[in-house]
């Protein structure tokens, strides 16, 4: 982004301001306006602040934002845009800065001659993170001078007022999310990271910067990284690859921001077999899809068939391509600004808007037509790798139709080693995925079997990272799974979604050891499910146990740890009661340590277990981190480790 002259920005003052609603019902219903009260919704009051900013940079005023997580876990986010207005708001008779953080909804983005596009316009807004924190403090630096306002709960502790001189232009916003409403209040460094990395390559130009005073540097200065991308969507696109060799040597690319609405696509082709494509709209992850990935879709389509058929490589293949396998070992990143766009979906992430689709399908043609005619190498091995993905999708068919045959969606048999439960409802059901026939068996002799039904699963499952579909459906673990689930691949609107309209539980839960190995079997369990169950993940209905670490025991009385910190608590509390009895200390490294009496009491009571539900929070990060972890690339995966590992002793 070129240097910025003051003189030139574009006039941003109260009557620019339009308040639409009250704000009452936030802290009642906290979720209805950030999702849920916690990780999520935490770290969202961070992407609504930071949106602002973002806001003000794609408006063209702004190139540096700064967040910094406070000892304490406040959130401290600073921009250098033009500030928030703070002269009089003529309707409702206060300063324009007090409208936009105590009136939901309130801001310059719904002046469509403030902003143009705004990320913000899917989000609730400052105000709503200022109602949800117990105190926040904004800062103005504008026109010279400093303004500030502070507010406890959402209301102004004292008027807008002026506090000093400054060379600086922008507006920090501080603030310390409400302990009384949120059930987690400690922010997660890789999360905010993730975010604002993303936000960096979708905005190229933007510095962005992450700062955690809670973390000194070994020279006694806070942990700190910076995100910033001269190249944008062709840099996300090889991160996302940097585990994954590439059959092009490069990444395709086209931007436009000449129409009405703005697009920028990037994509490349590996030698793997998933699809990876990330769609955005105004820098919103729209990971349920719509008319720009229509449009994406058709111009990839098209363009690559009408090739392949000028080729006359199909003829010599004999076997007849359809449009998903185009896309198979395809990453691509599709980006458009929309001026108003219209958000559907069971989550509000598919794009609605029908004037998307041409505008996209257009570039993406233009893009491949002139790419393949200046690489006709590469564009063979585009269409070779088109051919295997149409022969695979045809053995991978054949693999289905024997699971389907056996019994998924068709009332017939269920594996042999499923104990299922007597309840029919799947909405009271749950599935236990145990590692392990040991396990297995004890989970069945522990459970409650009128809702809970146990799968054991031999070994390790099949590392699908690297295997081809008609391999994977012909895997027996995987296979169990599939049948005992009652899912199937195919709908009416994607021959590759997963079909949950006859899923036999809506709670799976996976259990494995609390060791080395089970910890590989529960990240090859998350692969596959995050690969090609993707929807029972964002439908929120796959869970991880918690077995416990540790048994501290004296005399006849006994407890269970989780952590190094509760067992010492309890040493410690132990030992203090005065018996001579010595304390002893069981470490669980398997679930077949734990009788069923005791797997039950720990692990599967819902009075009393601990489950860890599974979300996607960021979809192209966990793209990439399944890709590193379990992909063929070594040298990513070891500094992953050596970052990460905090006892892990890796030999030259």
């Amino acid at each position: 982004m070129s240097e910025m002259d003051p003189n030139q920005l574009g006039e941003y003052t109260a009557d620019n301001i339009q308040s639409l609603e009250g704000m009452e019902h936030v802290r009642m219903r906290p979720a209805m306006y950030i999702g849920d009260i916690s990780t999520r919704g935490l770290h969202h009051l961070v992407y609504e602040v930071v949106d602002n900013s973002i806001d003000e940079a794609l408006a063209g005023y702004c190139d540096t934002v700064k967040v910094i997580i406070n000892e304490g876990n406040s959130i401290t986010v600073e921009d250098n845009g033009r500030g928030i207005p703070v002269d009089m708001h003529k309707k409702e008779g206060v300063s324009a800065l007090q409208v936009v953080m105590t009136k939901i909804g309130a801001g310059g983005k719904f002046d469509k001659g403030s902003y143009k596009v705004s990320g913000g316009l899917h989000g609730v807004g400052v105000s709503c993170v200022n109602a949800l924190s117990t105190r926040m403090r904004t800062e103005v630096h504008r026109d010279g001078k400093i303004y500030a306002q502070e507010y406890g709960i959402g209301k102004p502790l004292f008027a807008v007022r002026e506090e000093g001189t400054t060379e600086k232009r922008g507006t920090v916003q501080t603030f310390q999310p409400d302990a009384t409403i949120f059930d987690v209040t400690e922010y997660n460094y890789d999360t905010l990271a993730n975010r604002l990395r993303e936000l960096s390559f979708l905005n190229k130009g933007i510095r962005l910067t992450l700062t955690d005073a809670r973390v000194k540097n070994e020279d006694g200065t806070p942990k700190s990284e910076e995100f910033y991308s001269s190249a944008g969507l062709i840099e996300m696109v090889k991160f996302l690859d940097e585990s994954r060799p590439s059959i092009l040597g490069g990444v395709i690319h086209m931007e436009r921001t000449d129409g009405a609405i703005p697009v920028e696509v990037a994509m490349t082709y590996n030698d793997t077999y998933n699809e990876n494509v990330f769609s955005y709209v105004n820098n919103i992850n729209t990971h349920e899809g719509g008319t720009h990935l229509q449009g994406f879709k058709r111009g990839l389509t098209s363009t690559l068939k009408d090739y392949a058929d000028k080729s006359g490589l199909l003829e010599k293949a004999k076997v007849e391509i359809v449009g998903d396998d185009f896309r198979e070992g395809l990453t691509a990143v599709v980006s458009v600004k929309v001026a108003e766009p219209q958000f559907e979906g069971q989550t509000k992430t598919k794009l609605g808007n029908k004037e998307a689709v041409a505008p996209v399908s257009q570039v993406v043609s233009e893009m491949l037509e002139a790419y393949l005619e200046e690489h006709p190498n590469e564009a063979k091995i585009i269409v070779q790798k088109v051919i295997l993905a149409a022969q695979a999708r045809v053995a991978a068919k054949k693999a289905r139709e024997t699971i389907q045959r056996k019994g998924v969606g068709t009332g017939g048999s269920l594996p042999g080693k499923l104990a299922d439960c007597s309840e029919k409802d799947p909405t009271k059901s749950e599935l236990f995925l145990v590692e392990g026939d040991s396990a297995g068996g004890t989970a069945k002799q522990g459970r409650d079997r009128v809702f809970q039904a146990i799968l054991p699963l031999r070994g390790k499952i099949l590392n699908v990272e690297k295997a081809m579909q008609h391999k994977i459906l012909e895997n027996e673990e995987i296979k169990n799974i599939y049948t005992a689930l009652g899912v199937y691949i195919g709908t009416e609107e994607d021959s590759k979604a997963l079909n949950t309209s006859k899923l036999r539980y809506h709670k799976i839960v996976i259990m494995c050891d609390a060791d080395v190995d089970g910890s590989h079997i529960e990240t090859l369990i998350l692969t596959f499910f995050f690969r090609h169950m993707k929807e029972l993940v964002e439908q929120g209905k796959i869970y991880i146990a918690t077995p416990p670490l540790y048994q501290v025991k004296k005399g006849n009385k006994s407890e269970y740890a989780w952590t190094e910190e509760q067992r010492d608590r309890l040493i410690a509390e132990m030992k203090g009661a005065g018996s001579e009895t010595s304390v002893n200390v069981q470490r669980y490294k398997g679930l077949g340590e734990m009788n069923a009496e005791q797997l039950w009491e720990t692990t599967m009571n819902i009075e009393t277990r601990t489950l860890r539900r599974v979300t996607i929070e960021n979809a192209a990060a966990c793209d990439q981190i399944f890709s590193m972890l379990m992909g063929d690339d070594v040298p990513p995966r070891r500094a992953f480790i050596e970052a990460n590992a905090k006892y892990a002793k890796i030999d030259a």
